[in-house]
């Protein structure tokens, strides 16, 4: 049984990944404080982003940690609907490591914008309140496609819709709740998480990763966990130097990324409108593959 779980979750690309560890944390979180007969925050308080700097000293790991946790089902639903659709497209022309870049980004640079709004705005200082859900690091998924293809168009009910229409609709929603009153922090996070992704994919299409620093972050952090393997005792073996030959797969799968390449490079230079339809459906194949 564990077994199988586990090479479903293998399957899964990123974005099904981190919908799958959401929906986890929160049905344990929910089923753990309700047998114990505990008040809602009990798991969450530790995991939450807190208004007041001091208290954000206290649990630094926070700010990447408060999009693990949602304040509903339908605060979850909606997120992980998002996620799901707009990771589907950014895989489609990225790797998953750009996509974590971009997520992960997205949330820190949300709760960034959540911590200084409620320590610097008038209006809000005197506010108590916490930050939790994944809605800056989807936004900035959406708003990086939106950005990186404006002018493709997706379905929407019975339309057909540029994303760049798509990306404004969801930004301006957040402005104009702002001055409401209700759940400030969220929307200011969601314009957080939201300028990361506009500014990611304009200097990624000009040829800037600007997430590589945090992504070979990422990595070192990743080697520090990994098993060192023992090295076996040198040996001196003397044996026919001989040539070695490429196979056919090696130069097949250069072919191949050489491909994908050039298509990115197209787009970025002239837009996805630009593709040829069998350009389009090599890189859907492509995305499909990683």
């Amino acid at each position: 049984m564990a077994g199988d779980l586990k090479y479903q979750f293998a399957r899964l690309n990123i974005a099904e990944k981190l919908i799958a560890v959401n929906v986890l944390v929160f049905l344990v979180s929910g089923i753990f404080t309700f047998l114990l007969g505990l008040p809602d925050n009990s798991v969450s308080k530790w995991f939450e982003l807190p208004k007041n700097f001091m208290d954000f000293i206290g649990q630094p790991w926070s700010i990447v940690t408060y999009s693990f946790f949602h304040g509903g089902f339908t605060h979850l639903f909606w997120n992980m609907l998002m996620l799901y659709f707009s990771g589907r497209i950014f895989l489609n022309l990225f790797g998953p490591k750009k996509f974590i870049n971009v997520y992960f980004l997205g949330v820190i640079v949300g709760g960034i914008v959540f911590l200084l709004s409620y320590n610097v705005f008038p209006a809000l200082v005197s506010v108590n309140t916490v930050l939790i859900g994944a809605s800056a690091g989807v936004t900035a998924v959406l708003i990086f496609i939106c950005a990186y293809i404006p002018n493709q168009e997706v379905r929407v009910f019975f339309f057909n819709i540029k994303l760049w229409y798509v990306g404004a609709f969801f930004v301006l929603i957040d402005l104009v709740q702002i001055p409401s009153g209700g759940n400030v922090g969220g929307h200011l996070a969601h314009l957080g998480g939201a300028l990361l992704g506009y500014i990611y994919a304009r200097q990624l299409a000009k040829g800037n990763d600007i997430g590589e620093g945090f992504e070979n972050f990422l990595n070192g952090i990743a080697n520090m966990f990994k098993r060192k393997e023992k090295k076996a005792p040198l040996k001196t073996v003397y044996r026919k130097a001989k040539t070695v030959k490429r196979n056919k797969a090696d130069y097949d799968k250069e072919s191949h990324q050489r491909k994908i390449d050039s298509i990115l490079d197209k787009i970025s230079k002239s837009g996805y409108e630009s593709l040829s339809k069998d350009e389009k459906d090599f890189l859907f194949k492509a995305g499909k593959e990683n």
